[in-house]
């Protein structure tokens, strides 16, 4: 069934059923504070600088490698209790910040491209083809939408560029915007009745564009070809909702609310969205953005504080707020293992459950709010079923790209590939 999770008492169960695999990643802005998330951290005063070296900054060798269970968490970590043996803990991976745009913005925009610095012509960014983009072409190609992309920022404002709150990207210079307002998010999944429209002004694009394509060069077609993908995903999109409009149909989840929603009930409403998205087949790739970067307009954080408050501008005063961002962090947390909870909860044909079936991770392109290091970055996968090996602290040498993470995933998702962005090799000790 596609917009069921599989139910043992109507028997459609085949000998051997074929399960999807998906992959999620959850973003959360502007670090963590490093006390409350790194073990043995607990007493360290807060690092100078700006992307320095966080050990180098104490003074201090940075640990060497090594992979233990994962025993006792952190105050920040804590909610993950429940899931201890379903997860990892991956600390000492880096990113490597390229001089010329904003802290903050690199930090998102490149979170999931880790293209080498200065390797992107054209563009003061380092972004290439997200890693999401790069595993939908392989395990998107018969889901509706080949991703979806989520953004839990209720603003309005639109203050800073895209870069501050987007982490998916078909390329360089062409974003996968995502998608705050649940309401717009429902009925993308479930407004079928919009379908036929949106696929007669597609056809119409479509046509003028292969006409274009025709009279360019070929440096100038090299250029269109991804322009060109994109509007050819649309039309895929448009029939395959198309001919899921009957099962779609079957889904029961109430269409939300336009009021306003206290911020933990926001959050959780688009995960709620993100999974059923995930268990009807609609999509196999997510990213599921808990904020923006940077943006100083305050969130009313309903359950922590009475008045609302900004994220950013208390990172910058870990002093006088430690114990706020401690409770943001401890927030963001617990809205992650809500997705986990969720997702473990819903069964598969094969009897294993959806979060066994995909590869969720938690992370963050600062490794820590105050100084805007790039270096160590907090890093949480869940997930991965009898493919992953877990209940691991696993911390990586020093100046371990976080795209050996990300090639990793890349092959545990089924594709083949030597490399990805800047990484050096797999992480073996996440691998069967």
């Amino acid at each position: 069934m596609v917009a069921l999770p599989w139910l043992e008492s109507v028997g459609l169960a085949a000998a051997n059923p074929t399960v999807a695999k998906r992959m999620v990643h959850y973003y959360v802005p502007i670090g963590v504070v490093r006390r409350g998330f790194f073990p043995g951290e607990a007493d360290h005063v807060i690092p100078k600088g700006n992307l320095g070296n966080f050990f180098k900054s104490l003074g201090k060798q940075d640990p060497i490698f090594g992979v233990k269970p994962l025993e006792q968490l952190t105050p920040t970590l804590e909610p993950l209790e429940p899931f201890k043996q379903k997860i990892n803990l991956i600390t000492g991976m880096d990113r490597t910040f390229q001089q010329g745009t904003d802290v903050h913005a690199q930090c998102a925009s490149c979170y999931l491209s880790s293209a080498k610095p200065y390797t992107i012509k054209g563009s003061a960014w380092p972004i290439d083809r997200t890693l999401d983009h790069l595993v939908a072409d392989h395990v998107g190609r018969e889901t509706p939408f080949s991703t979806l992309e989520f953004s839990c920022n209720s603003h309005r404002d639109n203050k800073e560029s895209i870069h501050f709150d987007n982490i998916s990207w078909f390329g360089t210079g062409h974003l996968a915007p995502s998608i705050r307002d649940p309401r717009k998010m429902y009925n993308r999944l479930f407004g079928t009745g919009q379908a036929t429209q949106a696929k007669d002004v597609t056809d119409l694009v479509l046509e003028d564009a292969r006409e274009l394509k025709r009279d360019l060069s070929y440096t100038d077609g090299q250029k269109f070809a991804e322009y060109f993908d994109a509007l050819r995903s649309i039309e895929t999109q448009m029939k395959r909702l198309q001919q899921m409009k009957t099962e779609l149909a079957m889904v029961d989840f109430p269409e939300p609310p336009g009021t306003y929603l206290p911020r933990g009930e926001y959050i959780r409403l688009m995960g709620d969205l993100m999974v059923v998205a995930l268990q009807s087949g609609l999509t196999n790739v997510a990213t599921f953005m808990i904020g923006p970067e940077r943006w100083d307009t305050p969130f009313m954080f309903d359950s922590l504080f009475d008045k609302p408050r900004s994220h950013h501008q208390m990172s910058h005063n870990q002093t006088k707020f430690i114990d706020d961002l401690l409770r943001v962090d401890r927030f963001h947390m617990e809205q992650y293992v809500y997705i986990l909870n969720r997702m473990d909860s819903i069964q598969e044909a094969d009897g294993s459950s959806l979060l066994d079936n995909s590869l969720v991770t938690y992370g963050s392109g600062l490794g820590d709010g105050a100084t805007h290091q790039y270096n160590d970055l907090p890093i949480v996968m869940a997930g991965g079923g009898d493919r992953v090996k877990s209940g691991q602290h696993i911390n990586m040498p020093e100046g371990t790209p976080l795209a050996n993470l990300w090639l990793t995933q890349a092959q545990l998702m089924g594709l083949e590939v030597d490399s990805f962005a800047d990484s050096q090799a797999v992480v073996e000790s996440l691998t069967v």
